[in-house]
């Protein structure tokens, strides 16, 4: 018997924790605040990865790969960027049975490194633009660590951009927060809010920085993505300057912005239900799963037979098939094991069901089940996934709609933020009043977002004017 998992309504927290683990994505390292990402896990990774680099690659970008380790002193250049990592900082003091002449921080980000770099790579305004990205690992000491969301190291990627003018940075500052955008929406099935960050809450070392940010199942905010406009401001502190077409020089303008293994997190939470995961079709690992249901060897062996040419069929039609073919477990028990792992169809096979020339097909965005002729499957699964991918979207952006506010009373707010949502609020713009929100409730500017209508105000805390509303929520 599978023991249950905690109800989201009982202790959300506690059933992300056990989603996790229990569905084989990933599990505590010996370091604290590390985590060991298992195969099932990796594989959704990859999924993400795959689609990602894709994207990145059909808008111009190379991936390129630079070192983990980077001089203490290259963070020192950019005074906002080493103190706004200072305290995240894993820092290299021996190597070689030798204290180092200089200390090497394990990279947090990578503008530094890469900035020194360009400067080698760019003379000519026809070396521009410069569009690279990078897949990497990064460590940032945390305090409060939580498995994909917020963990002392983690896989993801940094493009880095370098362009001939503020224009053409700030375009691809913004293209590339639709792309992140676009994946999350197209591939994740999570409505994203795209929006500018407050001063207080941009990138260390940014003019300005975008997020898409999505609501989860506890009505919690999660930055997905980020997309910084870094003007020329790591330009200037490594000195990378480029000859215009008029012979002057002048300082490039530059982009970064990524995404992290945090999006497995935010999977879980944007779709799970109780029974564990739901994944959605074009990011899952394993799309369908065929179950076979037999007793003795003689039906066993007619069983697989027929579930291995389904497995071929279904594959050769485009579908990302498993055949759980295990003899030590039931078939009571790869259900469950499956819905838990949020695999989108599973197909249930047996010796009557054979006979009839039919096998059962369960759905797990859903629930439903039905018979289907077995000719019929290859096509009917490939439809069904289509059709789940767009019911988890939709499901997600209703359940997001119904839980975003627009409150002007910050009594009414202060009463109303610990029961989740997104609250749509008046700000005066300064940061003594964010501050001040954040103190008392604990709960954040998440952006303001770039379609917000013009709508006029007064500040929910102090009564200054306003121009538009913004979007507050607690966060992970």
């Amino acid at each position: 018997m599978v023991e249950k998992l905690t109800s989201q309504s009982v202790d959300y927290p506690r059933w992300y924790q056990e989603v996790v683990q229990r569905a084989d994505l990933a599990e505590n390292a010996p370091v604290r605040g590390a985590m060991i990402i298992k195969p099932y896990g990796y594989g959704l990774w990859e999924q993400m990865q795959s689609v990602l680099d894709r994207m990145f690659k059909e808008t111009g970008h190379q991936n390129a790969y630079f070192p983990l380790l980077i001089p203490e002193s290259f963070l020192k250049k950019e005074a906002e960027h080493v103190e706004g990592f200072s305290p995240e900082l894993a820092v290299v003091t021996h190597a070689g049975g030798k204290r180092l002449e200089e200390p090497y921080v394990i990279r947090p980000t990578s503008e530094t490194i890469i900035w020194d770099t360009f400067r080698n790579w760019i003379q000519s305004y026809r070396d521009l633009p410069l569009l690279i990205n990078q897949w990497a690992n990064v460590v940032r000491w945390e305090m409060r660590p939580r498995l994909f969301l917020r963990t002392t190291e983690f896989l993801w990627q940094e493009g880095h951009t370098a362009h001939a003018s503020e224009e053409e940075a700030h375009e691809e500052t913004i293209r590339m927060l639709g792309v992140y955008a676009t994946f999350a929406e197209e591939y994740m099935a999570m409505p994203v809010i795209q929006g500018m960050k407050t001063d207080r809450e941009k990138f260390a070392g940014a003019v300005k920085t975008y997020s898409i940010e999505a609501m989860m199942g506890d009505g919690k905010a999660l930055q997905a993505g980020t997309s910084h406009d870094l003007g020329q401001n790591f330009a200037r502190a490594f000195d990378v300057k480029y000859q215009t077409s008029e012979g002057k020089e002048e300082y490039v303008w530059a982009t970064s912005w990524g995404v992290s293994t945090r999006l497995v997190g935010a999977l879980v939470m944007a779709h799970g239900d109780d029974q564990g995961l739901v994944l959605p079709p074009r990011l899952a690992p394993i799309q369908t799963v065929i179950v076979p249901i037999y007793k003795g060897s003689e039906q066993r062996s007619t069983v697989i037979e027929a579930c291995s040419v389904m497995e071929k069929a279904l594959q050769a039609a485009g579908a990302r098939t498993h055949l759980d073919d295990r003899e030590q477990f039931r078939p009571g028990f790869k259900f469950n094991e499956w819905e838990l792992k949020g695999v989108p169809v599973r197909i249930e096979v047996g010796p009557r069901d054979l006979e009839r020339g039919e096998v059962v097909l369960a759905f797990r965005h859903s629930g439903d089940k039905k018979s289907l002729p077995i000719e019929a499957v290859a096509t009917e699964v490939m439809n069904v996934l289509e059709e789940a991918q767009r019911g988890l979207f939709e499901k997600a952006l209703a359940a997001r709609e119904a839980n975003t506010h627009s409150i002007d009373s910050f009594d009414e707010f202060k009463e109303r933020i610990d029961g989740g949502g997104f609250f749509l609020c008046h700000w005066d713009g300064t940061t003594e009043t964010e501050e001040l929100i954040q103190q008392q409730t604990k709960a954040t500017i998440r952006n303001l977002p770039l379609d917000a209508p013009d709508d006029p105000g007064r500040c929910m805390v102090t009564g200054n004017p306003s121009p538009h509303r913004v979007i507050i929520s607690k966060a992970y």
